[in-house]
């Protein structure tokens, strides 16, 4: 298994002897970031050092019939094609489109961010084992070699004639064929050997396109005239801390008759890019910034091959995300499907508390949603207006706009809303107005900290694969289409019980085994999967889940447990300054599950506080939280008792 990393900076030293290599990780070298037009020049900070790195910048108009513009480093800022056309490169008022590659993103022109418009823009960086840019002047002989930095071997190569006209060629080893049989991005056709095959081979440094004097059109070697090959790698490792994890494959898989096919990558994908090989069908692209989620209905879909503005799902060819792979759900008929799938991000452990959590009052402007500000995607989110009697809001990405209204035993519902870069709207119609009392507490998932998973019941005991990367201490699990509890799984607890985030309730062991047993009481939690029993709050067969799972990190979380000394007592939680965000349970008997947060109030003096499992106003009135460098000081007050002497508790920090 690769090893976990402990902070941000690590790095490796290579095996016999060789020099330290630096981990590479999938979010600094790939990113999807939507935006807002404005109707002037505007930059995209993304983390993406494409100005160093060089690479590819992929942008659609998701507002309106627009065309697919793609700039590439090898061309340069000045010159744009489009993936739904044959029109050679253009460079007519370039500046008006794209700017500039930057060290965090990119820069466009005002055509590219027309203020009545949304887009959705793809950056994806240079590096051996993932993505290469290379441009070549064709020879009109099938003898011509290119060179490329993939370091591996091809899995997929999209080819653009840049001075004429033509369709572009893509060859994918999902064809399963020798000589990866060509499909065109910007057509609907189907797969075909162009004159007998346009490639000859492919190698981990070389690449050769072929001549085809009968089908000009497609040929990726006309004689002067000049091309951008963009490369892909498949399952060739090369990231995370050894350097082994992959973050791209290009696969094919065939489905029949209408039947859900599940994929498995090996990790969860953040985009996905599909296409029916042995018909006709347009290409789809998918995103998790744009509602690739687990639910069929939620995809939002874009068309590489159509100027056509982004759709909602429907109809029969659709994707679902799982912890994983994917599944797919296609037409009736038997279908021959490719695909490209990047990994989700972020791959490496953070060293900051502020990369995980923030909080935000609700600063939307009437009757827009109201937007929340985190400062990073954000994954989960607990809403609420903390000045009155109000239910809590639960919102995650995985769901798209379902979530919870209010932590009790309510399925999930639609909230509406969306998911920016930065933040979120919160769509819930009761959320219409500006309200500086509603505030959002906004959670992204990371390594060692904090994850999500989405699973369906079978109504007997397994085990579900997650990504935290290392052993869960605190779990939460709430079925999403059925009237349950929300069930607490805590490595504080006393072995074999259990406790529920929507009751005061003290912890119990009553049918522990058929809950996060496995059936069998002891069954713990792994670095790569949790158990659940048979049990219909957890596993019942065909219902839905999700699970969140939370772990210590050095200096960013604290999963902790204490027991109360009646007076006032330190929570060590290694941090240097402090807790942002605290929530603590008592276990051996009732008591609320109180939160605090530095935004509202973490100080010597009072402190105010809310219940998860309440609909109450937040409480002003009681000091039970101090400040402390190294976690928080609690302090015995009847309002909470939070440190009664014996008493038992858990909880989570986050710096």
């Amino acid at each position: 298994m690769p090893l976990q990393a402990t902070s941000g900076a690590a790095s490796y030293d290579g095996f016999g002897g060789g020099a330290a290599a630096v981990p590479k990780y999938i979010e600094e070298y790939f990113s999807t970031f939507l935006y807002k037009g404005t109707d002037a020049t505007q930059t995209i900070t993304n983390g993406i050092d494409l100005s160093t790195k060089g690479g590819l910048v992929w942008i659609k108009d998701r507002t309106s019939a627009a065309n697919h513009y793609l700039f590439d480093t090898e061309r340069g800022a000045t010159s744009r094609i489009f993936s739904n056309l044959t029109n050679a490169a253009s460079t007519t008022s370039s500046t008006n489109y794209f700017q500039s590659f930057n060290n965090n993103g990119f820069t466009v022109g005002y055509a590219n961010s027309d203020a009545a418009s949304n887009y959705a823009s793809w950056s994806i960086a240079k590096a051996p084992k993932f993505f290469d840019v290379v441009t070549y002047t064709g020879n009109g002989v099938n003898s011509r070699t290119v060179a490329h930095s993939l370091n591996s071997v091809p899995a997929c190569v999209i080819v653009k004639c840049t001075s004429s006209s033509g369709n572009w060629a893509v060859w994918h080893r999902g064809n399963g064929t020798t000589d990866y049989t060509q499909l065109n991005l910007n057509t609907t056709n189907a797969a075909g050997n162009i004159g007998g095959g346009n490639y000859a081979e492919f190698t981990s440094t070389t690449f050769k396109p072929r001549y085809v004097e009968s089908t000009a059109g497609n040929t990726s070697n006309i004689d002067g005239e000049t091309y951008v090959a963009y490369l892909f790698a498949h399952n060739a490792g090369g990231f995370g801390l050894t350097g082994t994890d992959n973050v791209i494959s290009c696969g094919g898989f065939t489905v029949s008759g209408g039947a859900t096919t599940t994929i498995n990558l090996g990790y969860e994908p953040q985009w996905i890019l599909t296409k029916r090989a042995d018909t006709t069908g347009n290409w789809e692209l998918f995103d998790t910034m744009r509602g690739l989620t687990v639910d069929f209905n939620n995809s939002a879909i874009l068309y590489p091959n159509l100027s056509a503005a982004e759709t909602a799902a429907g109809g029969t060819a659709r994707i679902l995300v799982t912890s994983t792979g994917f599944k797919y759900n296609p037409a009736a008929q038997t279908d021959q499907i490719i695909y490209i799938a990047i990994r989700r991000g972020p791959m490496k452990v953070p060293t900051s508390g502020t990369s995980v959590y923030a909080t935000d009052t609700r600063n939307g402007t009437a009757p827009n949603p109201p937007t929340f500000n985190s400062g990073f995607p954000v994954d989960w989110a607990l809403s609420r207006d903390v000045s009155q009697t109000w239910d809590w809001v639960v919102s995650q990405r995985l769901l798209g706009n379902s979530g919870f209204e209010g932590i009790s035993t309510v399925a999930a519902t639609d909230l509406g809303g969306d998911w920016g870069a930065f933040g979120f709207m919160d769509g819930h119609n009761t959320l219409g107005t500006v309200n500086a009392n509603y505030r959002s507490w906004m959670f992204r998932r990371y390594p060692s900290v904090f994850d999500e998973v989405c699973y369906t019941g079978t109504g007997s005991a397994t085990t579900q694969t997650h990504n935290l990367g290392v052993v869960p201490e605190l779990m939460i699990v709430k079925c999403r289409n059925d009237v349950k509890d929300w069930l607490v799984y805590c490595s504080g607890l006393t072995s074999g019980y259990f406790i529920k985030l929507n009751l005061s309730n003290a912890q119990s062991n009553s049918n522990y085994a058929y809950i996060f047993g496995n059936d069998i009481t002891g069954v713990a939690p792994t670095s790569s999967v949790f158990s659940v029993g048979s049990g219909s709050d957890v596993n019942g067969s065909a219902k839905t889940y999700t699970a969140y799972l939370f772990a210590t990190c050095a200096g960013v979380s604290k999963c902790f447990n204490y027991t109360g000394n009646g007076s006032s007592q330190t929570i060590n939680c290694g941090f240097t300054s402090g807790a942002r965000w605290i929530l603590i349970k008592r276990t051996d008997s009732t008591g609320d599950w109180y939160v605090w947060d530095s935004a509202r109030g973490i100080v010597s003096g009072n402190d105010p506080h809310l219940s998860l499992n309440t609909t109450a106003a937040e409480v002003t009135s009681d000091d039970t939280i101090d400040t402390d460098s190294t976690g928080f000081v609690v302090n015995q007050v009847s309002a909470t008792n939070v440190n009664v002497s014996s008493a038992t508790y858990i909880g989570i920090a986050i710096a």
